[in-house]
């Protein structure tokens, strides 16, 4: 399949929303939100309208994946105070300085899985993150022989080895941090 990147912004909030709203809020209602330096709020509608105050001010950014005009998933990816709560995130920081970006979640809306939307993602909000400048770029992927795929919303470790991202250390069971220059 052919896919189009594109940035998370007021003019793509719509598809993003669509997609979100289809597959129950993402993960119980997270709307993306989990990695922000804020959390979760209550509610799904409280995680929605945080998402969209965010677009609106340009403080969260995703590389968001469209099959034609649908979006079909995305990678969430900012700087660590942006992508502040990471999984492990002792053991991923420690002995290391932070990177200047973080690619958070990815995220395959149903009946788009395996057609390679999170490959698509995460080289996305690679081309999205040099065009910002670039810099050293950290992941958390885990081992998909190890994990179960509803659980793999970091990214499969062999997708970031794909795109060229070293290992750097394993944190957690299944867990690495991978990164790489952009």
């Amino acid at each position: 399949m052919t896919f189009e990147v594109r940035p998370l912004d007021e003019s793509t909030w719509p598809a993003f929303a669509a997609l979100v709203e289809a597959n129950g809020g993402i993960f119980g209602g997270c709307w993306c939100v989990g990695m922000h330096p804020d959390g979760f709020t209550d509610s799904a509608e409280g995680n929605r309208e945080r998402k969209h105050e965010m677009v609106r001010a340009g403080t969260t950014h995703a590389a968001l994946v469209f099959d034609g005009e649908e979006c079909v998933g995305w990678a969430q990816f900012g700087p660590p105070t942006e992508v502040a709560r990471i999984k492990n995130r002792p053991a991923a920081e420690k002995g290391r300085d932070l990177p200047d970006w973080r690619i958070g979640c990815c995220y395959a809306g149903k009946g788009h899985r395996r057609q390679g939307v999170n490959s698509a993602a995460i080289a996305g909000a690679v081309d999205l993150i040099r065009d910002l400048g670039g810099g050293l770029v950290e992941g958390y992927p885990e081992d998909a022989a190890d994990v179960a795929a509803g659980f793999l919303y970091h990214g499969a470790l062999s997708t970031y080895d794909k795109l060229g991202f070293e290992r750097v250390v394993k944190v957690g069971k299944h867990r690495w941090v991978v990164r790489k220059q952009v």
